[in-house]
């Protein structure tokens, strides 16, 4: 537990930080909107400049209308003060609709598929990294690292279609991809709709999470590797301490931070998730609102969901920050 003092230098830091994000917000949200209209044309490109059957004059005017007739600067402009002062963060092009609304609808399919799959990694990793040092040139850290390089070879896209066919060709589970059966898709929560998304959600775990675990497995084993042979280990095991306290007390205790920033860095994580996996899967999330946003050239979903995703890594190097201050003594941010 932080000291008082120790604590009001950790809360100065905190909202310091949090200052700084404004600023950085505003320079991303500048950069990706000049680099959005670098390529040419726009949302009415296709649907006038290339089809012959457009009315070139009810084109001119919905560009007006929507205000792709406008310099992109002055586009920005209005978009960032209509979020300022309004809140309003534009209107879909494509859909018809606000992009807030469509970014709250994403957004809830995106944290139920992706918070379990990350919790997934996690705790399956770390562990597995640990047991495999501690056990290096064994049965089982062959065998695990095997799987590993086997995880990491594998495309998603194929594991994903893979495990789909076995789960339709072996065990006669018809009901696979989506994230809910087509009964309960608009149905309110309840415990027939709770199974329903957990025997939906495993399949989604496992192939997005494989190749992460097997990452991260044999990141936490290298760290691993390295602090159990340093001279401070070499030293308390010299001096009789269990084998479990050097290890769950110092050398996991050291070789953790790494991981700790690598969390933050992956926050960002659970709003992205896997493209290609979710379009085999079936799964709404926002990374798909995204990529269909950018073959339709639907200017502002683009920019709502590259500002989300900005936002949530900006937090996650945050908590990744405060964390690394409880496990690790030596860093200090006054």
């Amino acid at each position: 537990m932080l000291r008082p003092y120790k604590g009001k230098i950790m809360l100065n830091y905190i909202v310091r930080r949090l200052l700084y994000t404004i600023p950085t917000l505003l320079a991303i949200s500048f950069v990706s909107f000049s680099v959005i209209h670098l390529a040419p044309g726009n949302f009415l490109t296709a649907q006038c400049a290339f089809n012959a059957q457009a009315d070139l004059e009810r084109c001119k005017t919905e560009a007006v209308r929507l205000g792709l007739d406008k310099p992109w600067y002055m586009r920005y402009w209005l978009w960032l003060e209509g979020i300022l002062f309004k809140w309003d963060w534009g209107y879909s092009f494509e859909n018809h609709r606000p992009v807030f609304d469509l970014i709250l609808e994403r957004l809830p399919i995106t944290l139920l598929v992706t918070i379990p799959t990350f919790i997934f990694i996690w705790i399956v990793a770390l562990p597995l990294g640990i047991y495999t040092s501690t056990h290096q040139y064994s049965l089982g850290d062959h065998t695990l690292t095997f799987f590993g390089f086997l995880g990491l070879s594998i495309p998603a896209f194929f594991f994903a279609y893979l495990l789909m066919y076995i789960l339709v060709i072996y065990f006669g589970i018809v009901s696979v991809g989506g994230l809910f059966s087509q009964r309960f898709i608009s149905a309110p929560w309840s415990w027939d709709r709770f199974v329903d998304y957990l025997q939906h959600l495993w399949p989604i775990v496992v192939v997005v999470g494989g190749s992460a675990v097997a990452g991260l497995m044999r990141i936490m084993r290298g760290q691993m590797l390295d602090i159990t042979g340093s001279q401070y280990i070499k030293t308390a095991r010299a001096k009789g301490l269990q084998e479990r306290k050097v290890i769950y007390k110092h050398a996991v205790r050291n070789a953790i931070n790494p991981m700790i920033t690598i969390f933050g860095q992956s926050l960002n994580g659970l709003l992205s998730g896997s493209l290609i996996t979710a379009i085999v899967l079936n799964i709404p999330n926002v990374e798909r609102l995204l990529y269909e946003a950018i073959l339709q050239k639907d200017d502002l979903v683009i920019m709502a969901c590259l500002m989300l995703l900005a936002l949530a890594l900006l937090i996650g190097n945050l908590f990744a920050d405060i964390a690394l201050a409880f496990t690790d003594p030596r860093i200090r941010y006054d």
